[in-house]
């Protein structure tokens, strides 16, 4: 019997841990209360995860912040993109976060 792929080549899906879900989720509910964003989806993938930020569930996404390792041995890295460019690349979610702290918020009045 022949084998059709090796097991070995084949990549487990990637996924957020704990706290850089948590971390994720806490900027993201501050937006939704203040009516900026609206949805969000996770999606993972051989080698990578994304956390895709919607403005209405309709549309593409504003910005999706994407985990991705290559090997198992090495450090995980994180990107920040909107729908056209890389805005932010750093090796922890919080620089990530941080980011979008230093975005301009809506303020109603």
């Amino acid at each position: 019997m022949q084998r059709i792929s090796n097991p070995k080549k084949i990549r487990k899906p990637l996924f957020f841990n704990r706290s850089e879900l948590g971390q994720i989720l806490a900027t993201y509910s501050t937006r939704v209360a203040s009516g900026e964003w609206r949805d969000y989806a996770i999606d993972h993938l051989p080698g990578s995860a994304a956390f895709s930020i919607f403005r209405h569930a309709h549309e593409t996404p504003l910005y999706v912040v994407e985990k991705q390792q290559r090997f198992l041995t090495e450090a995980p890295k994180f990107t920040l993109r909107d729908r056209n460019k890389v805005l932010c690349k750093g090796s922890s979610m919080q620089e990530i976060v941080s980011y979008f702290n230093r975005l301009p918020r809506l303020i109603t009045g």
